[in-house]
């Protein structure tokens, strides 16, 4: 039978269309690769990009952030678990908010079944991506982490190259060497995850060295001061002024070399741990991008460098990432890449969970239905400066309902509330006055660089606050209310109870 031009030229074209469904590395060509770096446990405010007194060498990390764009506000949304990194991990995974997590509390009835099929992993290799991955274990998404295509995965976090970073940096080294050999000419997606400089924080003799830092291991008597040592943090103190609903949690009370003790000795020895275990975590980054370089793969590579959470150690005098404070609600945030402004600074009001979806736009890959984050690509493009209005924040892995958080321009709320240990605090802080969250045990002389949420003068701006918290409370389906709250129907606060709140789709931004 004789087929006529245009019924040849239909052909033609669903013949293509089934090629590419067929083979997806062909149609993913032409793709961007992605090396996705994710430390564990760092502050923002260890580096000197984001604090300029910082003594902390990162060579590599400046270098990536002078060649591509800073995020000065991007936070992790928080955490039901004393394990923060756990939710952290899971939402970076699958872009879902932090309710709505296989292992929330209420997770069964928040999260569509087989979700691991709709994270970063399966998403690329449906996608024709080459992926890998190379972190900690535990405390993270295990069915999401074993559909890497290679996974080389240890928790590191000895004071050798063996037992250290440098064994993260290698596995990545040895796949890209691996590809070469082999021709691999399929897009990647890195995976470049480190067990440091979480604790132990056993940092190579060297880099202690540089530090002034010592492996502490006497409980009964804190370190020595050293002068090399960095000194304490602006906003240190000896101790916390309130019981935050979970004072006695491991990261608190049980870190080999600091226990229960906030004397300087102590704080400053752990900080030099902290910059000794930092500082070769960016030998190991630039191990890898020079590979990169080499091998003519670094410009089309968009790299992404941040950590699942922050860290206390000494500010505020709390240790762990169990708080909401700027030093642990938020996370350092760097991204590189294809047509990044060089030298860029934004807001951009991200969380972690926003990496999914924004992977996925710069890819030209359709991000899954279960995401609930919000693509920063037109951020990278410089064609808007933040993707959100309003943040939230949330930490629940002690008493309940335990600490919230919400974030509006300059203003910031923090609220405490643990019945069963009668704590019940409000903290109302001025970021653009007030970028420490200094309290009056700082002893500062200007009025505004302390808690405003006992001022008078500012009694609106509280109520404001504490209107948003409860509606970004309802729209993201916390199952817990203060009792300044409406209950909205809910139970009782008990772990396994049901939110009567239904979803409201995809984390927009609020108006």
């Amino acid at each position: 039978m004789k087929l006529s031009l245009p019924t040849i030229i239909k052909q033609a074209i669903l013949s293509v269309f089934l090629v590419a469904s067929l083979s997806p590395e062909l149609a993913a060509a032409e793709r961007p690769n992605f090396l996705f770096i994710l430390v564990d446990d760092q502050s923002p405010f260890d580096l000197k990009m984001y604090n300029p007194k910082s003594p902390l060498d990162t060579p590599n990390l400046d270098r990536l952030a002078a060649k591509g764009m800073v995020f000065e506000g991007a936070y992790h949304m928080g955490s039901f678990s004393g394990a923060v990194c756990m939710p952290s991990r899971h939402m970076i995974m699958s872009g879902r908010t932090v309710w709505h997590l296989p292992p929330a509390p209420w997770g069964s009835k928040t999260c569509p079944p087989a979700l691991e099929q709709n994270t970063i992993p399966a998403v690329f290799n449906r996608a024709g991506y080459a992926t890998m991955r190379t972190c900690k274990m535990g405390n993270s998404y295990e069915a999401a982490n074993k559909l890497f295509t290679v996974r080389r995965d240890a928790t590191k976090r000895g004071g050798t190259d063996e037992t250290g970073s440098a064994w993260h940096g290698d596995r990545v080294i040895e796949y890209l060497n691996e590809r070469e050999s082999s021709k691999d000419t399929k897009p990647f997606l890195i995976y470049y995850g480190f067990s440091h400089p979480h604790d132990e924080r056993d940092g190579k003799p060297e880099l202690l060295a540089k530090y002034g830092a010592t492996n502490h291991t006497d409980k009964s008597a804190p370190p020595t001061v050293n002068s090399q040592q960095p000194a304490l943090p602006d906003n240190y103190l000896s101790a916390h002024p309130f019981d935050n609903t979970d004072p006695g949690v491991r990261d608190e009370v049980s870190v080999s070399g600091v226990w229960n003790r906030r004397d300087e000795a102590s704080i400053r020895n752990e900080l030099g741990r902290e910059f000794a275990c930092s500082e070769n975590i960016d030998t190991q980054v630039g191990r890898v991008l020079k590979k990169l370089e080499d091998s003519g793969q670094l410009e089309n590579t968009y790299i992404i460098y941040t950590a699942d959470h922050g860290i206390s150690i000494g500010r505020h005098g709390l240790m762990g990432k169990q708080n909401l404070y700027q030093h642990t609600w938020r996370v350092p945030f760097i991204v590189a890449g294809p047509g990044i402004q060089p030298g860029s600074r934004v807001e951009g009001n991200v969380y972690l969970l926003d990496v999914l979806s924004t992977l996925c736009d710069l890819a030209g890959v359709e991000a899954p239905a279960t995401n609930e984050g919000i693509s920063f690509k037109p951020v990278l493009d410089g064609k808007s400066k933040t993707v959100r209005d309003v943040l939230y924040g949330a930490y629940s892995g002690g008493s309940k309902p335990g600490m919230r958080c919400v974030k509006q321009g300059d203003w910031k709320l923090i609220q405490y509330e643990a019945a069963d240990r009668k704590v019940s605090e409000t903290q109302l802080f001025n970021l653009a006055a007030n970028p420490d969250e200094f309290l009056k045990e700082h002893g500062k002389t200007d009025p505004m660089q302390t808690n405003l949420a006992v001022d008078p003068a500012h009694a609106a701006k509280l109520a404001e606050m504490q209107a948003l918290l409860l509606r970004e409370m309802r729209r993201l389906d916390d199952p817990y209310r203060f009792s300044n709250q409406p209950t909205d129907n809910l139970p009782i606060p008990i772990p396994g109870g049901k939110s009567k709140n239904k979803g409201k789709g995809k984390d927009k931004p609020s108006k």
